[in-house]
């Protein structure tokens, strides 16, 4: 698999060590960012191949900063996958019409994340 660079918007610690264990072992580079401001900073000086977005973030939800970023000419093409604990009947459905390319419900089922995070990078133009 190619190296890519990757965004994780992430606010909980323990499932953030645990997505960059996953990429980083893969031969991924990881960018970090708790809340959609850092995102957002970071976005301002890289542009990632995938963004992994956490849907229950403090403030700004990421539904909503998704909606930003895929409103915005220069994030649009970047594929973001949600990733939430709060995996209720619908939460795809909702995450997928606020733009997501993809969906991962927590716990992280290692198979399905190499999966669904497989099928994004792919989809890179």
């Amino acid at each position: 698999m190619t190296r890519m660079q990757i965004l994780v918007i992430e606010d909980n610690l323990m499932n953030m060590e645990l997505v960059t264990d996953i990429l980083t072992a893969n031969g991924h580079e990881v960018l970090q960012a708790a809340t959609a401001p850092e995102a957002l900073a970071l976005l301002e000086e890289t542009k990632p191949d995938l963004i992994l977005m956490d849907i229950q973030l403090p403030g700004v939800s990421g539904l909503d900063l998704t909606k930003r970023l895929k409103a915005d000419p220069g994030t649009s093409r970047i594929p973001i996958v949600a990733i939430t604990s709060y995996a209720m009947k619908g939460d795809e459905e909702r995450a997928l019409e606020a733009g997501c390319d993809g969906y991962i419900p927590k716990p992280i089922d290692i198979e399905q994340f190499y999966h669904v995070v497989g099928n994004a990078l792919k989809r890179i133009p």
